[in-house]
């Protein structure tokens, strides 16, 4: 079993990797600039005895994309799963968004996911299995101020999910969105102590989700229990969205 991380160097992305090498994968830990992170990660799975390699590629340009399919088919196989984990945050005021901001989160988020999956896609639908699993985020489901244009990538994200669900379920792949709440990343770190300490009060569990909470979702979506769930959006959010 072979599954694709993307952004994996970050918190959420590495916590996937390692879920999913617990569970037996061969893992492809997937980054684009931090590479020290990807290679302590992929040597720390190798070293728990487990099968991790790190591959490098800026998945907003078509060819490098290509080029990483290639990588990972000739040194790994073909993955069953793909984790569409990779993406950039944003917080601004609409009015303050350039272009070129705007096709950064755009671009980060979801040209990379549809580049990515579109690579992947065609030796999942020749054997006839599959999942594909997109993180989104719960102001995808329901906005966030001064985020607008993130909020419009992680809609696209969804949308993206549903959509391919029933392009490809008759081809026996499934399809899948994970809708994070508040996750104690790096990411995070744009937020005052005092606006995540509120965002914790406000989760009607109490506190922030931690990125072992989303990877737990990741490994049971591409699971046996999960075999006819398919277009789905998954909220791990504490409740703070329901």
């Amino acid at each position: 079993m072979i599954a694709v991380i993307t952004g994996a160097s970050g918190d959420i992305g590495q916590a996937i990797a390692r879920a999913y090498a617990q569970k037996g994968y061969k893992v492809a830990v997937c980054f684009h600039k931090n590479r020290e992170a990807a290679e302590a990660l992929a040597y720390e799975i190798t070293r728990g005895g487990g099968m991790a390699t790190a591959f490098s590629a800026d998945l907003t340009s078509e060819p490098q994309v290509l080029l990483l399919q290639r990588e990972i088919l000739e040194k790994m196989g073909e993955p069953e799963v793909l984790v569409n984990n990779a993406g950039v945050a944003s917080q601004m005021l609409l009015t303050d968004v350039s272009e070129e901001e705007y096709d950064r989160v755009m671009d980060s988020n979801v040209k990379s996911a549809f580049l990515t999956t579109r690579a992947f896609l065609p030796s999942m639908v020749r054997n006839k299995k599959g999942c594909i699993i997109n993180v989104s985020s719960m102001w995808g489901q329901v906005g966030a101020s001064c985020e607008v244009v993130y909020s419009a990538s992680k809609a696209a994200l969804i949308g993206m999910t549903k959509a391919l669900a029933k392009e490809v379920g008759p081809s026996g792949i499934r399809v899948n969105c994970i809708a994070p709440g508040v996750i104690d990343t790096k990411m995070n770190a744009m937020h005052s102590e005092e606006t995540i300490a509120g965002l914790a009060e406000d989760t009607p569990l109490g506190r922030l989700g931690t990125p072992e909470d989303v990877a737990d979702v990741a490994v049971f979506l591409a699971g046996p229990r999960a075999s006819f769930v398919t277009g789905q959006v998954l909220g791990v959010n504490g409740g703070l969205v329901i």
